[in-house]
Parts: structure tokens; sequence; C-alpha cells
């Protein structure tokens, strides 16, 4: 047996059960308890990826992982309506990213963000949602 893949299934199951437990425990805590934003207001979006040049003169990728948090209940409505939208705005941002970006240098996070965030509220129409970067990484 190949103990790649031996070691990979470890590290699956690890994490199954890992994402069970987590799951059990909010189930079981009560909703009135904590004074955070309810689980819903988060909403997961697909990783944004564009094409750039790197220090060699070959071509890399850079990938963003976002993500909307929305604490109002319309908005969250809207935002979760405009999924395709968003994704379509933030790869076009990110586009503009990597056609900014010199080779060999690092992405600049902060106009990134900024970036981002307005085209959060330019599509869906008011601010409001909180836009959330995960890992900005160039390849």
């Amino acid at each position: 047996m190949d103990r790649r893949a031996l070691i990979g299934l470890a590290a699956l199951g690890t994490a199954l059960a890992a994402a069970e437990a987590a799951e059990a425990s909010d189930n079981s805590e009560g909703k009135g308890e904590g004074g955070g934003a309810p689980a819903s207001a988060y909403i997961p979006l697909p990783t944004a990826t564009a094409t750039i040049l790197r220090r060699d003169g070959r071509r890399g990728v850079m990938t963003v992982e976002v993500g909307v948090d929305v604490a109002h209940a319309a908005l969250r409505t809207r935002a979760d309506q405009s999924r395709p939208r968003l994704s379509a705005a933030y790869n076009e941002v990110i586009r503009l990213a990597g056609e900014r970006l010199l080779p060999g240098a690092p992405p600049d996070v902060e106009w990134l963000s900024r970036a981002l965030q307005a085209a959060t509220d330019r599509v869906l129409g008011k601010p409001g949602a909180k836009l959330l970067l995960g890992t900005v990484m160039v390849v």
C-alpha cells in the first residue's frame, strides 16, 4: 500500500472528526449565549484567482480566499443571492491586482482589501457587508 495515500486518509479522517466535534459543540450551546454575530452571518465565496507574470518571466497564479460577513438579515439575503455577481466582481479586482503586481513583488494587501470592499458595496447596492480576506498567495 502507498504510504502517502495512507497519510492522506489519516489527515482526512482527523479533519472530519474535528469538524463533527465542532458542529456538535455548536449545536449543544444555547442560542442566547455569546455576544458574537450569528453563524449564518458569514457567507463563504469561492477562491478568486488571476494570472500574473512571475520574476522569471513565466506565468503564475494569484489566489485570494474571500468571504462576506453580513449582520443585517435583508442584506444577508441579498448577498447570498448575489454570490455569482460577487465572485465575478472579486475575480475582476484580483485580475487588476495581478496586472499591477511587479514580478517578484508581494501583493499590496491594503489596496486589495479596499478594492474588494468597494466591489462588495457596489454589487450589494449599499454598505453594510464586511469583506473578510483569507490567504493571499502568489505562486
